[in-house]
């Protein structure tokens, strides 16, 4: 039969598409969560290492030519995450890939026992080596973060020092006098008050002026609340 290679090959056109063929292919799926995870963790510090879980090729999603990742809403690029990925041509469709970001870099330690109460010094702080995203999601990374604040909580010597573990020292006192300072465009004015909230610098405080006024302004180190008048 002369004709039969094109006989034969109407008839597998006429065949229906298999299934599996119709599956999206697990390759640029993974490959756009990882390069989307290694944008985001982009400006995390120390060493950055992506590594993307499985995407079924058994999936039954149509083939797409227009892949999108992005982290559901509340999650970050830290530690074991389920990153989203969309199809938004030809078919549309929302699915999710296992990965895990792992950050290998410095983080804060306590060198000896602190105090609740203590106000940090340098020699309360060591840098140590280890997997960040190990640690607790507010751990600290630099020095500068922690020394001259106070520790809320007693912690063990060695134990990593979190943001959560310490607030900052107050540069004003309820029921401590201070100096009021308000300033506008070209004057500056001076006057004495009662601070009635305890502040730390940057943070609002109520002060009780001479005249009895009650009025708000900036706390700052060394007794003084800023005020700013339009």
């Amino acid at each position: 039969m002369p004709h039969l290679p094109l006989l034969l090959a109407l008839i597998f056109a006429l065949l229906p598409v298999s299934p599996v063929q119709a599956r999206q292919d697990p390759v640029p799926v993974k490959a756009e969560v990882s390069r989307f995870l290694e944008m985001q963790s982009r400006s995390l510090p120390g060493e950055v290492r992506v590594q993307v879980g499985e995407f079924g090729s058994d999936n039954a999603l149509a083939p797409c030519v227009q892949l999108e990742a992005f982290l559901p809403a509340g999650a970050r690029a830290w530690g074991r995450v389920s990153v989203g990925i969309r199809c938004l041509a030809p078919a549309t469709w929302t699915a999710y890939v296992p990965a895990e970001v792992r950050v290998t870099g410095l983080y804060l330690t306590t060198t000896g026992p602190i105090s609740a109460g203590q106000v940090l010094s340098p020699a309360d702080v060591r840098r140590q080596a280890g997997e960040l995203t190990a640690q607790v999601a507010d751990v600290l990374t630099d020095p500068a973060q922690a020394i001259g604040h106070v520790a809320r909580i007693s912690l063990a010597g060695g134990r990593p020092l979190a943001a959560s573990h310490l607030r900052l020292p107050p540069a004003v006192l309820q029921g401590q006098a201070v100096k009021v300072v308000s300033r506008g465009a070209g004057f500056q004015v001076a006057n004495d008050g009662v601070a009635l909230s305890s502040a730390a610098d940057g943070q609002g405080a109520q002060v009780r002026l001479a005249n009895g006024q009650v009025v708000r302004g900036i706390a700052r180190n060394g007794n003084i609340v800023e005020i700013t008048l339009p």
